[in-house]
C-alpha cells in the first residue's frame, strides 16, 4: 500500500520512522511518501519536506509565518492527489495536520492519526474535527483514552508509548568508549537539552550554561538537535569547558548523571533513561501570556501530566532563572532526592504500557486501511 506521512518535529521523525519499519515489516512492499527528518528517510520512500522548514512555534512566531504555513499546506493537498494515497498517517503537528485530515476525508482518503494532539491541554473544541476528519486515533498516553472515549464518547487505540521501544531497543553504550570518542573528561555528565528549534534554543541555552562555574565537580554536555547545525550553538559558548554532543541524544542520557530539559519530549526520555531532570521553559512573551490564558493542564512535562504529580521540578517563564535552576540542579545531585525520583520513574514507567507500540499501530493501519 501507499502512505503518505505527515511529521513535523524531531519527536515525530523518530516515532514515524519507526512506525514505516513496522509497516515495512507487515507488508514489504508498503511505499512511502512523507513529511519528516533524517530517520525517516533512512528508512525508505520520497521525503518531500524536512521538519526544518515547518518549525514554528508559539502564536507570534506562527502569525509572523503565516503565509509562508499556508502555501505548505496548499502544496501538501496538491501533493497527496498527484501520489494518491491509499491512506494518510498523520503524526502530532495538530495545526497543521487536522487540516489535511480535512482535507483527506472529503477526497474519501482514509485518515489515520498517530500520536495524539494534545486537545486535553488546551484546544478541547479540535475534538468536532477529529471525530468529523478522524477515521482512526491511535492513543500513546494512559489518561487519553478515558479522555476520548468516557468524555467526548470517541473510540481510540491506546498503544503504549513509542518511546518505551525507542529506549530498548537501543544498544547499550560503554562510558568510557562515549566519553574518549566525544572529548569528554571522567567528570559526572549534566546533559543540556536545550530543545529543537532556534527561539526555543536562543531562549534557554544561555541560563543554561551559567551553571558550569557552579559545578566544578561535574561536566556540561550540550545535546545538539539533528535540526541544527554546530555553530548555532556555539554562538552561545564562551568557555572551552562545554562540550557539544551532535545527533546522540540518547547515548548523552545514558551515561548522564543529571538534566537540564526543555519542556517538550525530551522530559518523558531523559525520565525513561532514569536521569533525573530539571524542566525548563521560557518563550515569547506575548505567546506565553497568551498561552497561559488557554492551556487547561496543572504541568507542563508529560512526566509530571502522566503521573497527576509533581516529580520533576518545572522552572517556566520567569522562574527559569540563574538562581533557581542552580537550587534545583544542587537538589537533583543529592543522592538522597535521586533515589525518591527512580522510585518515581519506575512508577511512570508502569503507566506507560509495555512495548510494541509501533507493531500494534502498524497492524491495526493495514486492517482498517
Amino acid at each position: 500500500m501507499k502512505y503518505y506521512i505527515i511529521s513535523g518535529e524531531a519527536s515525530g521523525d523518530l516515532h514515524a520512522s519507526n512506525l514505516m519499519k513496522a509497516l515495512k515489516k507487515e507488508e514489504t512492499h508498503s511505499d512511502f511518501r512523507f513529511w519528516g527528518g533524517d530517520l525517516m528517510e533512512q528508512v525508505g520512500g520520497t521525503l518531500v519536506k524536512h521538519y526544518r522548514e515547518l518549525a514554528f512555534m508559539g502564536f507570534a512566531e506562527v502569525f509572523m509565518n503565516l503565509r509562508t504555513i499556508l502555501n505548505n499546506i496548499k502544496f501538501c493537498k496538491q501533493d497527496i492527489l498527484a501520489y494518491g494515497p491509499d491512506a494518510i498517517i498523520l503524526v502530532d503537528y495538530p495545526g497543521f495536520n487536522l487540516r489535511i485530515a480535512e482535507f483527506a476525508k472529503k477526497k474519501n482518503i482514509v485518515v489515520h492519526y498517530y500520536i495524539s494532539p494534545q486537545i486535553w491541554a488546551w484546544k478541547e473544541n479540535r475534538i468536532k474535527k477529529i471525530k468529523r476528519d478522524v477515521d482512526h486515533m491511535y492513543v500513546i498516553l494512559p489518561f487519553e483514552k478515558d479522555f476520548y472515549e468516557k468524555k467526548h464518547n470517541y473510540p481510540v487505540h491506546f498503544v503504549g508509548h513509542p518511546l518505551l521501544d525507542a529506549i530498548a531497543d537501543r544498544a547499550l553504550i560503554d562510558p568510557s568508549t562515549f566519553a574518549k570518542e566525544n572529548n569528554l573528561s571522567d567528570k559526572p555528565i549534566v546533559a543540556l537539552l536545550p530543545g529543537s528549534r532556534k527561539q526555543e534554543i536562543t531562549k534557554m541555552l544561555a541560563i543554561m550554561l551559567k551553571m558550569v562555574p557552579k559545578f566544578p565537580d561535574h561536566q556540561f554536555v550540550i545535546a545538539g538537535a539533528p535540526s541544527q547545525e554546530l555553530n548555532f550553538y556555539k554562538k552561545f559558548i564562551d568557555t572551552e569547558n562545554i562540550a557539544i554532543v551532535e545527533n546522540k541524544t540518547y547515548d548523552l542520557l545514558s551515561v548522564s548523571t543529571a538534566a537540564v530539559v526543555t519542556s517538550g519530549t525530551a522530559t518523558l526520555e531523559t525520565a525513561l533513561f532514569k536521569v533525573p531532570e530539571v524542566v525548563c521553559y521560557k518563550g515569547n512573551e506575548i505567546s506565553y501570556q497568551i498561552g497561559k490564558r488557554l492551556v487547561n493542564v496543572k504541568y507542563i512535562s508529560l512526566v509530571n501530566l502522566i503521573l497527576d504529580k509533581e516529580v520533576v521540578t518545572e522552572l517556566i517563564q520567569d522562574e527559569f532563572n540563574e538562581e533557581n535552576l542552580e537550587n534545583e540542579l544542587f537538589k537533583i545531585l543529592d543522592h538522597k532526592y535521586r533515589q525518591d525520583i527512580f522510585d518515581q520513574y519506575f512508577e511512570l514507567e508502569q503507566k506507560l504500557g509495555g512495548k510494541g507500540a509501533s507493531e500494534k499501530t502498524a497492524k491495526l493501519i493495514i486492517k482498517y486501511t
